[in-house]
């Protein structure tokens, strides 16, 4: 497994500034979900690039993987202006090289008919990137409704073959799972992993108050005890969520206090 960041962290940088930070914390990858104060990645690349090949150079430059390009997509409920955004992130993707696309599940139902939704959606999704060739795949993010392993396995099975980002507090918090039994019921469809820490005070969002790496609870020892003993290759990936959580500090203190404390 290899350390990663999201550029939802660091929302207003561009993304040379993204891709610097990652190379002055030793960070080798990132997921792009932000950049220069918006989330429609697509219409900024077209602005600052022109074109997938002239973005492709920009970044190779750097030294720095981009892994994953973050839609806002909702397989359950997904609607025609998401689905749009989503073919127009693959050409990007692919000129980067980078392997996934993430989606939500979508919907905080669990039931059958949200699992067919959610299904139909992949079926268009998996047309398509056979008919225009694509590289790129999508990967589902436990996010609305997907946050136990009996749920996860659920859908699964409706939808087998399908590629998890498991975030794992997430997981954790919302689905009160200790993180190595969600990973134990999972971790063969896992190919991307979302970190975090927190405290169990309430913020102005949630239930729980996100903390610098290492001032919480979140149980990150055991898990990258288990990442590494099941030898997982894919990002292992700070999600710093400053973009919809102001009062964290800047990402770099955040990766630097996760360095100092070798905390992931």
């Amino acid at each position: 497994m290899f350390r990663c960041f999201s550029s939802l962290g660091c929302p207003d940088l561009t993304l040379d500034e993204t891709l610097a930070l990652a190379s002055k914390r030793g960070i080798e990858a990132v997921e792009l979900r932000s950049l220069g104060g918006t989330v429609e990645l697509h219409d900024y690349f077209a602005k600052k690039f022109g074109t997938p090949e002239n973005l492709a150079v920009q970044v190779r430059a750097s030294g720095v993987r981009v892994v994953a390009l973050n839609a806002s997509m909702h397989l359950a409920g997904a609607t025609e202006a998401q689905r749009h955004q989503l073919e127009a992130f693959a050409p990007w993707a692919d000129a980067l090289g980078a392997r996934w696309l993430r989606v939500f599940d979508g919907k905080a139902a669990d039931d059958d008919a949200t699992f067919s939704d959610a299904r139909a959606t992949l079926q268009w999704w998996r047309a398509l990137r056979a008919l225009r060739g694509w590289s790129c795949d999508v990967m589902i993010e436990t996010h609305d409704s997907l946050f136990t392993g009996e749920k996860i396995r659920h859908f699964l099975a409706a939808a087998p073959g399908t590629a998890i980002l498991w975030d794992a507090h997430h997981t954790w918090r919302k689905g009160s799972e200790d993180p190595l039994t969600t990973w134990q019921a999972i971790r063969e469809s896992v190919v991307h992993v979302h970190v975090k820490d927190s405290v169990g005070l309430p913020s102005a969002r949630h239930p729980f108050t996100y903390t610098l790496p290492g001032d919480g609870v979140f149980p990150i020892a055991p898990l990258l005890g288990a990442l590494h003993a099941d030898n997982f290759s894919g990002p292992v990936s700070l999600e710093w969520e400053k973009l919809w959580h102001p009062y964290l500090p800047p990402l770099d203190e955040a990766l630097r206090v996760a360095s100092d404390r070798d905390w992931w």
